[in-house]
C-alpha cells in the first residue's frame, strides 16, 4: 500500500470514528446514559411488580387449618359416634339402636362429601379415598365374604379390596334397598361385618386427621408455607392453584359423573348413596365443599379464595358466590329419591346439572386463570 493511500484510509476511518462518537454523545444528551439510570428503572418495574403481588398466607393458613383439618377433625369425630352406634346395635339388634346408626352414618357422610373440594394430599397419596368411598359395593362378594367362615376384624377387612368397605358397605348394612330396614332382618354375621368394617373406617378416619394435623404429620404445614419451609409447594401460586383444581374436580365429578351418568343411562345402579336416600345431600355437600374453600370457612369465617378473587374482580367474585349457591338450591329441587328422579323428574336433574357445570366452567376459565395469571409473595 502507498503512503498517500495509506494518509487517505486514517483519515477517513478516523472521520468515521469521530462521526459514530458524536452520533453516541448526541443520543445520550437526549437520552440520559449510565448504569445508575438503568439500575433506577428496574427498581421501579420491581417495585410495581411487588406491589401487585398478593399475599396468600392467610388464605393458605386458613384454608389448612380452618377448612381442610377442620373438616377431618368433624369426619373423625363423627365416625367416632358412627362406631359407637353401630357397636350399640350389635350388642342389641332392635330399631332404635338400628336407626340411631342410620342417623349416624349420614351425619358422618357431611364433612366425608364435604372434604371432596380438597381431594389432594394424603387423603389420595395413601390411598384413603378408595378406601372409604368406593362405589358401587360389590355384593356378589360381599355376599361371598358373608356366608364364609372368615374371621371378621377391622385388619381382615382392611385386606378386602376397596368395593367391600368403606361408607358404601355400612350403608348397604344398614339401610339395604332405602326402605326402611328391620332391625329383626339383619343377621348376627351381618352384625359382625358392619362392625368391623365401621371400625376400619374410624381408623381411616383417624389416618387422614393426623396426616394434617401439626401434632401428626402437620401437611397443614406445607401447604400454609407455600413458597416457604414447604417442601411440596414450592410457591404460593402452586398451592393456590391445587385449591382451585380441587373444586375443579369435584364440580367436574357430581356434573359429569355422580349426576349424569345415573341420568343420561337412567340406570339407578349407577346412583350413589341410593340406599340411604342420602343422594341429593351428597350432591349438596360436594358443592358446599367449594363454597367452604372458595369462603375460608367450616365452622368458623376464615379468609378464603375470595379474597383474592374480589381484590382483582369483585364482580367476578359476587357471580360466582351467586353460581355457588345457586347450584347447591338447584340441586336441593330436585324431589327425592334422586334414584325416582332421574326418570321421572328429569328437567330438575337437568337444571342441577347445568347449575354446577356453570361452577365449573368458571372455575376453569375465569377463576383459575386469574390464579396462574396473578404474582404471590
Amino acid at each position: 500500500m502507498r503512503f498517500n493511500q495509506y494518509l487517505t484510509k486514517l483519515f477517513c476511518g478516523t472521520l468515521s470514528a469521530l462521526l459514530v462518537l458524536s452520533i453516541c454523545l448526541i443520543g445520550c444528551s437526549l437520552t440520559g446514559c449510565g448504569s445508575d439510570d438503568d439500575d433506577d428503572d428496574d427498581a421501579i418495574t420491581t417495585a410495581a411488580e411487588e406491589a401487585e403481588a398478593f399475599d396468600a398466607s392467610t388464605t393458605l393458613n386458613d384454608f389448612a387449618n380452618g377448612v381442610v383439618l377442620a373438616t377431618y377433625t368433624d369426619l373423625d369425630n363423627k365416625a367416632g359416634e358412627l362406631l359407637g352406634a353401630v357397636q350399640a346395635l350389635n350388642a342389641a339388634p332392635n330399631q332404635a339402636h338400628l336407626e340411631l346408626a342410620q342417623t349416624a352414618w349420614k351425619a358422618t357422610r357431611r364433612p366425608w362429601e364435604q372434604s371432596e373440594a380438597f381431594l389432594f394430599g394424603p387423603v389420595d397419596t395413601q390411598g384413603l379415598d378408595p378406601a372409604l368411598d368406593s362405589w358401587p359395593v360389590n355384593r356378589v362378594d360381599l355376599d361371598g365374604v358373608l356366608g364364609s367362615g372368615q374371621a371378621l376384624t377391622a385388619a381382615s377387612i382392611d385386606a378386602l379390596e376397596d368395593t367391600l368397605k368403606g361408607f358404601h358397605t355400612i350403608e348397604y348394612l344398614l339401610f339395604r334397598e332405602g326402605n326402611q330396614r328391620k332391625a329383626e332382618d339383619i343377621t348376627p354375621r351381618e352384625l359382625e361385618y358392619l362392625t368391623a368394617t365401621t371400625e376400619n373406617l374410624k381408623s381411616k378416619t383417624a389416618q387422614l386427621r393426623n396426616a394434617w394435623d401439626p401434632s401428626g404429620e402437620n401437611y397443614t404445614g406445607e401447604v400454609a408455607n407455600a413458597g416457604d419451609t414447604s417442601t411440596i409447594y414450592q410457591s404460593q401460586k402452586d398451592a393456590m392453584q391445587e385449591m382451585v383444581n380441587g373444586m375443579i374436580v369435584i364440580a367436574d365429578e357430581v356434573a359429569n359423573g355422580k349426576i349424569s351418568d345415573p341420568f343420561n343411562e337412567k340406570d339407578t345402579t349407577l346412583v350413589e348413596s341410593q340406599f340411604s336416600f342420602n343422594s341429593i345431600s351428597d350432591f349438596q355437600d360436594n358443592i358446599r365443599g367449594i363454597q367452604n374453600v372458595y369462603m375460608g370457612k367450616f365452622t368458623a369465617d376464615g379468609q378464603g379464595l375470595n379474597e383474592f378473587v374480589n381484590g382483582a374482580d369483585a364482580g367476578l367474585d359476587a357471580r360466582f358466590q351467586t353460581e355457588v349457591q345457586t347450584a347447591i338450591d338447584t340441586i336441593g329441587a330436585i324431589p327425592d329419591p334422586f334414584r325416582d328422579s332421574i326418570t321421572a323428574q328429569r328437567a330438575a336433574v337437568q337444571a342441577a346439572i347445568d347449575a354446577v357445570s356453570t361452577v365449573q366452567q368458571t372455575l376453569e376459565n375465569d377463576i383459575l386463570k386469574l390464579v396462574l395469571d396473578s404474582n404471590f409473595e
